[in-house]
């Protein structure tokens, strides 16, 4: 990936000196940069505010009752993972945050959720006496089915295209919310219904 934006950069470079728009580059580059750092202070608010008030929901015990909530929805999506196990609260905040259109916040908890379930798999395979083995390195079947639900998540609030919206000055940075409602809706369901065709074809 760093390649190839880099690549990227360079021919864009490279072709406006060629052309004669040196200036135009110039100009663009750092006003690019200007904006950038414009909408990051924008962001930076956006996130500063619903990352608080998912860490004032964990002291409280709301991250463990929406763990509790979402528990038979887990036991269907993760049916082989142990009841209780430390990855099945972050996998209900990522998911919350994911829900609230929190992209940024609800990296950590996703990271967490997946070094969990990295420990669980190393643990089978280091208990696994017989039988087929996985490679080293290679992703369980939790591990792709919280990858595929993290990436079609259903999102009630797109807070992070919102704030885009609206640094840029649209006249109605929500009329977005029901398209984007409908849309992650019919993305979460096809990602559920091909993990679980997944899983029943690995079985």
């Amino acid at each position: 990936m760093n390649r190839l934006w880099a690549s990227m950069l360079l021919l864009g470079l490279g072709y406006g000196v060629l052309s004669g728009r040196s200036g135009q580059v110039t100009e663009a580059v750092l006003s690019g940069a200007a904006d950038g750092v414009e909408l990051c202070l924008a962001m930076l608010g956006v996130m500063a505010l619903w990352t608080g008030i998912l860490e004032v929901g964990e002291k409280a015990g709301l991250i463990r009752r929406i763990t509790q909530r979402l528990g038979p929805a887990l036991r269907f999506l993760f049916p082989e993972l142990p009841e209780g196990h430390p990855a099945l609260a972050a996998i209900s905040t990522n998911f919350a945050a994911n829900f609230l259109g929190l992209g940024w916040a609800a990296t950590p908890a996703g990271l967490t959720a997946m070094e969990e379930l990295g420990r669980l798999e190393e643990n089978r395979r280091a208990g696994r006496a017989s039988g087929p083995a996985r490679a080293r390195g290679e992703a369980s079947s939790e591990m792709c089915t919280f990858l595929i639900l993290n990436i079609s998540s259903l999102q009630l609030l797109p807070m992070t295209i919102l704030a885009y919206r609206q640094q840029y000055g649209s006249l109605s940075p929500t009329s977005i919310v029901g398209p984007s409602i409908l849309a992650t809706a019919l993305s979460t369901a096809a990602a559920v219904v091909f993990c679980r065709w997944m899983g029943r074809k690995r079985n």
